[in-house]
């Protein structure tokens, strides 16, 4: 018998993230799991490539996206658990103050 491993499909830099990035090409209704978040899994509503980030819960307009444990960016409308977040969705944070 041979001993298989799955790979690790994402990650969460910190425990403050909202979103998770991709460590591979992901389709539409893959399901990952979140462990040491203490999260249980996410079904992902789009295709994800490697390195874009995903939502791990539902985010309204006007939110900052969390990734490293630090505010990346705003949503622009709306974003569901397992959707993409990208270009699409949120205007990146560039000042100091929009940090805050």
């Amino acid at each position: 018998m041979t001993d298989c491993q799955i790979p690790v499909k994402a990650i969460v830099l910190d425990g403050r993230d909202n979103v998770a990035t991709a460590l591979l090409d992901m389709s539409k209704e893959t399901v990952v799991s979140f462990t040491e978040q203490g999260q249980s899994e996410v079904t992902l509503l789009d295709d994800i490539p490697f390195g874009h980030k995903f939502a791990l819960i539902d985010l309204q307009e006007g939110e900052k996206i969390f990734k490293y444990g630090v505010p990346i960016g705003k949503v622009i409308h709306s974003v569901k658990t397992g959707e993409h977040v990208h270009l699409h969705n949120l205007v990146t944070l560039q000042r100091k103050e929009e940090v805050r």
